[in-house]
């Protein structure tokens, strides 16, 4: 019987500064404390600096950016992101992580 590899370390940041707050990251931060395996950790942050897009999430190592982050979202990015290494592409923040298709006539 074969079992899955360990979530790789990540830290994840859900700031919680005023405008994020205001749209529920401290109930983000929580659920997200709540789901995450061993070696990965979930922790309040100062402003990430993207008030109109909060709440605000950053996952590092990996550099990447989610936005308008709901508690309903925690256990999606958890399984794809975290467990499975896909980050949720219906929740990237446009401003770090640019989507083009240069097949698809405007």
């Amino acid at each position: 019987m074969t079992s899955s590899p360990a979530p790789k370390r990540r830290c994840i940041m859900v700031c919680q500064n005023r405008s994020c707050v205001r749209n529920g990251s401290e109930a983000v931060l929580a659920a997200f404390q709540a789901a995450l395996p061993s070696g990965v950790f979930a922790a309040g942050s100062a402003c990430l600096g993207q008030c109109a897009s909060g709440p605000t999430v950053q996952v590092n190592p990996d550099g990447t950016w989610y936005r308008h982050v709901k508690v309903e979202d925690i256990p999606e990015i958890v399984a794809e992101h975290i467990e499975s290494d896909r980050p949720v592409k219906r929740l990237l923040h446009p401003r770090f992580h640019p989507q083009f298709d240069f097949y698809t006539e405007p």
